[in-house]
């Protein structure tokens, strides 16, 4: 049951950044479907290395609203690697279609995440890497 509760909050929040990016979001929602989640100390490092906190992703989300027509994810491959009492690490892989903000409109990435447990559940470490440039190139992004 919690695999199953830890990949509805990873798909649930990316549809959001789905919607967000599109412009279909409820602008007025950014805090509470996205900002609250987010531990106040989080830590998110992205591909390219660079270290963000929650209030530079939320500056960020806010002037990013409908910047990114026709983007969208799909998550696969969601595990959790440790059951660590109060807190998870899982991992998931991530395509993103049409994405214009990266070096790849189409992209893959492998993501880490730390969630501290509770409902809701509080993200608190984010890391993703680029998958290699042949998985991407041999990847579907037919969805």
């Amino acid at each position: 049951m919690l695999l199953d509760d830890i990949r509805r909050e990873i798909v649930d929040l990316h549809v959001f950044f789905t919607d967000w990016f599109n412009g279909k979001a409820d602008r007025s929602k950014l805090d509470e479907c996205f900002i609250s989640r987010l531990h106040p100390e989080l830590i998110f490092i992205p591909p390219e290395g660079n270290v963000l906190r929650a209030a530079q992703l939320k500056a960020g989300f806010e002037q990013s609203y409908g910047a990114n027509p026709g983007f969208r994810i799909q998550i696969r491959d969601v595990e959790i690697h440790h059951d660590l009492g109060d807190h998870i690490l899982a991992t998931y892989s991530e395509r993103q279609k049409g994405a214009k903000a990266s070096k790849h409109a189409n992209n893959a990435r492998l993501t880490s995440v730390v969630m501290a447990k509770g409902d809701p559940m509080t993200w608190v470490h984010l890391q993703e890497t680029w998958l290699p440039e042949e998985v991407r190139a041999a990847a579907s992004f037919d969805f």
